[in-house]
């Protein structure tokens, strides 16, 4: 009758377990993948097909007992990576998702806000609109198999058995904050310009004509040209979201 020992199972369980951990993560904080409307089930499947299927294309995985002290140190840094990768690529949808709130607040539309059940937050209809065209572009554009090659990647840039806080350092997640603030305006401007010129022309016609009303036709204006000037520039949106991914992948991928 066959035996095995525990280093045995270890040998089979270990270059399994540790992507398994990585991936999970990313799916517990990615955006589509981390929704409440997916169940904790399906993640936990999905990572561990995930996991399977990735071992032709993974290095050697350390082989580190769950009974080692250096255990929870590689577990701290597969959490911490998987995490971070979500973080990226929810950078992706809060950039756009900030542009359509600058265009909401110029339109007017930010009046209007509601609870958002998908993200617990509170959020405005033009907001949330925008996050829902970054989600079907991020689906078409097949930014869910880009999530996937950048984990895998990620194996090769941060090995398992590293130090989680020199990760950490390498990866320099707080620049992302800047590149948030600074592509969602980059996507907003051309609409702020637009109706930053029909306020100063709305100005304009208050002073020469004092008996017009500009909040009476102010409103309605300004909300019908947002709208026009969204259905023209949504064409677009998918020049900044590209170059959004193209920006996070890169982080993992030593690109």
């Amino acid at each position: 009758m066959p035996t095995f020992t525990e280093a045995d199972i270890m040998a089979w369980v270990m270059p399994v377990f540790w992507p398994f951990l990585r991936i999970l993560a990313v799916f517990s904080s990615a955006p589509i993948f981390s929704s409440r409307s997916v169940p904790v089930r399906t993640r936990v499947g999905l990572a561990f097909v995930v996991a399977v299927c990735a071992q032709a294309g993974l290095p050697p995985q350390p082989l580190i007992g769950l009974t080692d002290p250096m255990a929870f140190q590689v577990v701290l840094q597969q959490v911490v990576l998987g995490v971070a990768i979500g973080l990226a690529v929810r950078i992706v949808f809060a950039s756009v998702e900030l542009a359509g709130e600058l265009i909401g607040l110029q339109m007017g539309l930010n009046f209007a806000g509601f609870f958002d059940p998908t993200t617990n937050s509170q959020t405005s209809t033009v907001g949330r609109f925008f996050g829902n065209m970054t989600m079907l572009l991020f689906v078409v554009l097949g930014g869910h198999l880009m999530l996937l090659q950048v984990v895998v990647a990620s194996f090769e840039t941060f090995p398992v058995g590293g130090n989680a806080f020199e990760s950490i350092n390498r990866l320099r997640l707080h620049e992302l904050g800047a590149v948030m603030f600074r592509y969602g305006l980059w996507i907003a401007l051309p609409m702020i310009g637009m109706l930053l010129f029909i306020n100063i022309v709305l100005g304009i016609v208050s002073r020469i004509a004092p008996q017009m009303n500009a909040f009476a036709i102010g409103f309605p204006l300004t909300l019908s040209a947002g709208l026009l000037g969204i259905a023209f520039t949504l064409p677009m949106l998918d020049t900044p979201v590209i170059a959004l991914m193209r920006l996070a992948t890169s982080i993992f991928t030593g690109g």
